[in-house]
């Protein structure tokens, strides 16, 4: 059963609620502030309960509802029963965003790759995905409104040699999300994927590497929420 830790705020549970799988201090926090801004709760997704716990304060001082949900990415049986809970803490998932952290994917050359080198992989960034979205989708659908966006590296288009495993498992879970949204187009679920070509930080990690702030990525998120307007957003 995952540890569940809710911020002292008071919260409307008629809020719209995101939730965030994979929530860090950089993207996943300012994907939560983004989103605060505009009135929406957020549910905070990850295995370290100490980072959750120090995000969902840091939220809570800013105004924003948040609660906190430990769960490794890479046992859906755990991804499912965070996001179970959350709905149940929030009412419902409004907005899923999917962006584990991927250092259980390390640098692996494609002639490498093997059935139990790609296992971390696939285990985290697409049977994680599929995970979390299965414990929200049918929500959404019987609602007839929702928001999915599936976040991987630019690579899960175009591969990087020394990413042999993740890509790999990346543009897996991209095929899936861009078939999800052919397949819901019309029902009031929007489907995404997102790719992130740049460094996200405050600034870049050399002179000239190109880099995006985590709150600029952010807004990203947030007008391809509110426009819905195409399968993929790619940023970089």
């Amino acid at each position: 059963m995952p540890f569940v830790r809710v911020s002292r705020i008071a919260h409307d549970e008629g809020m719209p609620t995101i939730a965030i799988v994979g929530a860090g201090p950089g993207l996943g926090l300012a994907l939560a502030r983004t989103f605060g801004r505009h009135g929406y709760s957020a549910a905070l997704v990850a295995r370290n309960p100490q980072t959750l716990e120090t995000l969902t304060a840091t939220l809570a001082g800013e105004g924003i509802g948040a609660a906190w949900f430990a769960a490794d990415t890479r046992d859906p049986a755990a991804v499912t029963q965070a996001l179970q809970d959350a709905a149940a803490r929030f009412g419902a998932i409004d907005v899923l965003e999917y962006s584990p952290y991927s250092a259980s994917a390390p640098h692996l050359d494609p002639l490498d790759v093997t059935v139990d080198t790609l296992a971390p992989a696939i285990e985290s960034l697409t049977y994680g995905a599929v995970a979390a979205v299965q414990a929200v989708l049918p929500g959404m659908r019987e609602r007839g409104e929702g928001t999915v966006l599936l976040t991987a590296g630019s690579g899960s288009i175009d591969p990087v040699p020394i990413f042999g495993a993740m890509n790999m498992a990346q543009a897996a879970t991209r095929n899936w999300a861009l078939n999800l949204h052919k397949r819901l187009t019309g029902s009031g679920v929007h489907v995404g994927h997102v790719a992130i070509g740049v460094f996200i930080g405050d600034e870049p990690p050399a002179p000239g590497y190109p880099f995006r702030t985590p709150t600029q990525i952010a807004e990203q998120y947030w007008q391809q929420h509110v426009r819905r307007d195409g399968a993929e957003l790619v940023i970089g």
